[in-house]
């Protein structure tokens, strides 16, 4: 079965506030079984002109990427996510092997 991955681009714009987000989401995407295959502000962008922090989050398939995002914990992660940061998120399904 293909692997799911969960990616992000996210746009901080308070840095406490993305702090109090990432002690929360944390423990979500361990608890969901997300492994951070990368994660930093570095992403060299080659094209395109969006900035900001690029996560990418691999999870056992799909359905658990989408099961941590609708998760209880993540959604109160997320209200505080929306309150520092503008945020691209996606989940998308691996190729299979």
């Amino acid at each position: 079965m293909a692997k799911g991955y969960v990616v992000a681009n996210i746009r901080v714009i308070d840095q406490d506030k993305f702090r109090q987000f990432s002690g929360m989401a944390g423990p979500a995407i361990e608890k969901y079984g997300g492994k951070v295959l990368a994660r930093g502000p570095g992403a060299e962008r080659l094209e395109g002109d969006v900035s900001g922090i690029v996560m990418m989050i691999e999870f056992e398939n799909k359905e658990a990427a989408k099961t941590f995002y609708y998760s209880e914990e993540y959604q109160a992660a997320k209200a505080v996510r929306e309150e520092c940061s503008d945020t691209d998120f996606m989940i998308i399904e691996g190729v299979a092997e």
